[in-house]
This record gives structure tokens, C-alpha cells and sequence, in this order.
């Protein structure tokens, strides 16, 4: 089930989207249908399409300071922000680090006892340590106390990331729940679903604010058309989510 959805968007969304349509116009002679999957691509590569598309995600780019954010039982850092390569015993840092470092701003702030990472490895990286495991040395390194720092069970996607804390954690807790900006509202669906209180803490921002629009904004770039997959992915998962709760 975990690889389907993690080869699902790529098939329904561009630009996989985009293949499989010019593919089919080209095998059955369909010259729309070819250039649909052209305009799609054109489309979802456009920064004023990606940029959109995060921002409804992201909603206002502000970021709340950790001194005013509210207590809560536990600070749970969601994954997703290193490489394991060799030469790299803590793994090195993605572009979603600023979850880290929010987790640890906010135990020092005072807002919670706990400091979770989840236990996030994919089945099929079984030589690949769980990278919360990663994460609690980094913050044991940086005089987090041992008895704070909590990892997971293995997760392989956010819905397992909020089961894994549900068990470690124990249920009706309130939590400070740390990841990117774009993936708060699933998460915080996952979270209050797995019988979470939850206190949204966004960080790692996508969308800069005001952004003034010129030629460019409509010029195919490589960088929006990631935005436009991340974005569409995550609204995709927020509907699939909402409609097993049907």
C-alpha cells in the first residue's frame, strides 16, 4: 500500500500526468491529447501556477516565534529533512531542516517536556537508520537531555508518523506539531485523527510573500513545477484522507 501511494501522484499529477497523456495521443493518433499533456506540463511549470498552488497550503508566510507558541504535552518534529550518504554518520541536511531546529527552539522555550522525532525509514531502505534515531544524537549533541529526547517506531508516511506517536505517546495528549508549512493541514488532519490535541507550529516556507508578477512569472521553470507537484500531492492526500473519514 505504501509504495502504490508513493507512485500514484507521479501517474496523476504532472508531469507523470503529462507523459502518459502525450504518450497516449502519440500511440492512438489524438493530437488534443497530446497537446493537453503539453499545455498541463507548460502549466504546472509556470512560478505563477506553483507559487499559487503552495500558497494555498502555506496560507500568510509568517512564521511564529517559539516564545509564543503554546504549551503542550510533547514537541513532535515530523521527518523528512536528511540524506544518508557515506561520510555522513548524522546524515546531512535537506531542505526541511527548519523542523529540527524549530523542535529545538521550542524545548528550550520551555513548551513542552518532550522533544519527538519520528522514526521515519522507508521498507525498501532497510540498511538506512530511522532518521529520528539521526535527530535525537543531533539534539543530544546540542545538550537536549537524554530523558526529553523521543524516537518513534518506524513510519513510512505521515499517517504512520501519527500512529507511531499515538503509541509512544499514549492518546488525548496535546502536542506541538513541527513541519513544513505546505504539509500542516495533512498532517494536522492525520494528527487529530490518531486522537491528538494539536498546536500547528509551520516552518520551512516555500512561498515568498509579495511577490511581484512579471514575464517570468508565465515562463516554464523546473523549480515551480516541482511547487506545483509538492502542492497538488499534498491536496491529493488531504482528499483521500478526508474521504476514508467519510
Amino acid at each position: 500500500m505504501l509504495m502504490l501511494h508513493k507512485i500514484l501522484p507521479f501517474l496523476l499529477l504532472p508531469p507523470g500526468l503529462s507523459v502518459v497523456l502525450v504518450s497516449l495521443g502519440l500511440l492512438f493518433r489524438r493530437r488534443m491529447l497530446a497537446w493537453a499533456g503539453v499545455a498541463l506540463l507548460w502549466a504546472a511549470s509556470m512560478p505563477v501556477v506553483g507559487n499559487s498552488l503552495m500558497g494555498i497550503l502555506e496560507g500568510t508566510p509568517s512564521r511564529v516565534p517559539a516564545s509564543s507558541v503554546a504549551h503542550a504535552d510533547a514537541i513532535v518534529v515530523l521527518g523528512g529533512m536528511t540524506l544518508q550518504i557515506p561520510g555522513a554518520p548524522l546524515g546531512e541536511w535537506g531542505e526541511a531542516a527548519d523542523r529540527f531546529e524549530a523542535g529545538i527552539d521550542l524545548y528550550r522555550e520551555g513548551k513542552a517536556p518532550l522533544l519527538v522525532f519520528t522514526g521515519g525509514r522507508l521498507p525498501w531502505r532497510e540498511n538506512f537508520v530511522p532518521e529520528g534515531e539521526l535527530l535525537a544524537r543531533r539534539a543530544l549533541q546540542m545538550d537536549i537531555p537524554r530523558a526529553s529526547v523521543l524516537v518513534t517506531g518506524i513510519a513510512g508516511n505521515t499517517s504512520d508518523e501519527a500512529g507511531a506517536a499515538a503509541e509512544l505517546l499514549g492518546p488525548s495528549k496535546k502536542i506541538i506539531l513541527v513541519t513544513s508549512a505546505f504539509h500542516m493541514p495533512r498532517s494536522i488532519l492525520l494528527f487529530r485523527r490518531a486522537g491528538f490535541s494539536v498546536v500547528p507550529c509551520r516552518v520551512d516556507y516555500r512561498v515568498q510573500p509579495a511577490e511581484r508578477m512579471t514575464v517570468l512569472s508565465f515562463m516554464p521553470d523546473p523549480e515551480a513545477l516541482q511547487q506545483s507537484f509538492i502542492a497538488l500531492r499534498e491536496i491529493m492526500g488531504i482528499v483521500w484522507y478526508r474521504a476514508l473519514s467519510l
